[in-house]
């Protein structure tokens, strides 16, 4: 039996029940750090943050009508990974000082993987030709850079306040 060549849209639609599954997770994971950081405006970009990705899971949902698939989430194993550090970590770090810079770190690890995956989503859609979810796409590529860009910022007022939570 012949095996079917595969194609850009094959990759484009197995990266993007890939990336629909690590969403779902990253909503999960930012509201449980969201409950375990002391750091008020860590927390803060936490829940604001899991708010954002709910919308760019409903996002996913258009892209995937876009190109006439319905929408499934393949097990992302890079997700899994990285949520797992995150628990192992806060299991490590819970009670200490450094807990919130851990919190931070494990959250911008889980940004860069989304950049990525994006950024890999939004090229792939624009040579096939679905304009529509490109632009989908960035606008979940530009919220994702933005949230790196605050977790570094936040994450340096931990790091020269030792890691202690503020007021």
């Amino acid at each position: 039996m012949a095996t079917k060549t595969k194609t850009l849209h094959d990759a484009f639609y197995e990266t993007l029940k890939d990336v629909y599954y690590a969403e779902k997770q990253s909503v999960r994971a930012l509201k449980k750090s969201a409950k375990a950081a002391e750091h008020q405006e860590l927390r803060q970009a936490f829940e604001t943050h899991a708010e954002e990705s709910a919308t760019q899971v409903e996002r996913l949902g258009q892209v995937f009508e876009i190109i006439g698939k319905s929408a499934r989430a393949k097990t992302c194993e890079a997700m899994q990974g990285l949520t797992a550090e995150m628990e192992e970590d806060l299991e490590d770090f819970g009670d200490s000082p450094a807990a919130d810079a851990v919190l931070a770190a494990c959250a911008q690890a889980v940004e860069h993987y989304e950049i990525a995956r994006y950024g890999t989503l939004k090229t792939w859609a624009s040579q096939l030709g679905y304009t529509d979810a490109a632009k989908l796409l960035d606008e979940t590529l530009q919220e994702e850079k933005k949230t790196d860009q605050l977790l570094s910022k936040i994450a340096e007022k931990i790091n020269a306040e030792g890691g202690r939570a503020s007021p």
